[in-house]
């Protein structure tokens, strides 16, 4: 057994913290409004040697009792991740793995892998928070107009890649009236984020392959990097589009796997019908992750987990860089959440340089998170 796993479980501490964004997040083509508050699932995991490690987890009590007194090793191995015993406290698990290791999480997925630690390790990164938020509006350039200033708030806090959420007429807005509202938005960003920013499209399958086409080339000159659940995943359609995308002289990407995604996704991404898998973050796990970044490297895939709604995704996902060739983007929810220390972690310029602090780089407030747990969580002890 090695000494990073040579260890048991003695403590189990889950509780719900809470995110607040900077302004109130609306509609997609599917949801209402968003709102301003988020609502976090975060454990700690300590060992009788005192280790500890916290992340995301939604684990119930019932979970945390199968595994409080078990050894480490049972939950954790390394060169693979966590186990399947394991699986439902994977973020706590590596933070406490690489902190016993006394590495960043990205050096030891790194040694996972057989690929040499970066000295720094610096990834690109979007805000996510653009919106349905002009629904109130019934001037189409009025709504341009604020969405245009919800990017250029996002350019200000140092990003320069953005996502746009499109699709109003799936939903929200009469079909021809939304789609020329989304145009109209896309364009309004363009021009107040510069020609170098990327530009990614979410559609949140609020569109069909006819109207896909009609926006795609509608903002041809406003160069999308990637067009985002563009409708419900079918191989028959994505392959219409990617022939129709070569014959437009259109570089945009296909982008799916967010939601609810057809379990051939991946074989449809190896057969190059998608180009970028977005799996999300917290769901299929960062061991789930580890193992599919190499399967996706392996094709040619893009790496891009999802995580909206999970703001300490903003801090976790990036770490999976160092190990996948193809991690193309973090997705920046922006947030404050109380309990939680991430100051490590800064934008600068499009990009986030990731904490080279031991396990995830953050910090708990004790007194907020122990407020918490006995507030909404539980603890169970051996």
């Amino acid at each position: 057994m090695s000494p990073l796993t040579h260890t048991n479980v003695i403590k189990i501490e889950w509780a719900q913290i809470e995110s607040t964004r900077p302004r109130h997040a609306g509609s997609n083509a599917r949801l209402g409004d968003h709102g301003l508050t988020i609502r976090l699932p975060m454990a700690r995991i300590t060992t009788a040697d005192g280790s500890s490690g916290f992340g995301h987890c939604r684990a119930d009590e019932r979970l945390a009792h199968m595994i409080v007194g078990k050894s480490l090793a049972d939950l954790f191995q390394l060169g693979s991740g966590t186990t399947e015993l394991g699986r439902p406290f994977d973020f706590p698990l590596w933070d406490l793995a690489a902190k016993r290791a006394d590495k960043p999480v990205y050096a030891l997925a790194a040694d996972f892998v057989g690929k040499a630690t970066p000295a720094e390790l610096t990834v690109p990164c979007y805000d996510t928070s653009l919106y349905f938020d002009d629904l109130h509006l019934a001037d189409d350039d009025e709504a341009a107009a604020l969405i245009a200033d919800e990017a250029r708030q996002g350019y200000t806090r140092n990003h320069r890649n953005f996502k746009i959420k499109v699709g109003r007429g799936g939903r929200h807005m009469a079909l021809e009236a939304g789609t020329a509202r989304d145009i109209l938005i896309v364009n309004a960003v363009r021009a107040t984020v510069g020609p170098e920013a990327k530009i990614l499209l979410d559609a949140n399958n609020g569109y069909n392959l006819n109207l896909t086409k009609q926006v795609l080339k509608a903002t041809a000159t406003d160069d999308i990097y990637w067009m985002e659940e563009a409708f419900h995943e079918d191989p028959l359609l994505y392959q219409d589009l990617q022939a129709w995308l070569k014959a437009e002289g259109l570089s945009v990407l296909v982008a799916d796997g967010e939601g609810l995604a057809a379990p051939p996704l991946v074989d449809w991404a190896r057969d190059g019908l998608i180009n970028v898998v977005q799996y999300d973050i917290h769901g299929h796990t960062f061991t789930g992750w580890l193992a599919l970044g190499q399967r996706l490297d392996a094709y040619g895939v893009r790496s891009a987990p999802h995580h909206y709604g999970g703001h300490i995704g903003n801090f976790t996902a990036g770490h999976l860089a160092a190990a996948v060739d193809g991690f193309t983007f973090i997705e920046w929810d922006e947030a404050a959440t109380t309990a939680l220390d991430s100051s490590a972690y800064q934008v600068t310029e499009g990009s986030v340089r990731m904490s080279a602090k031991p396990g995830f780089g953050l910090d708990l407030d004790e007194e907020a998170f122990q407020t918490a747990v006995t507030t909404n969580g539980y603890r169970i002890n051996t």
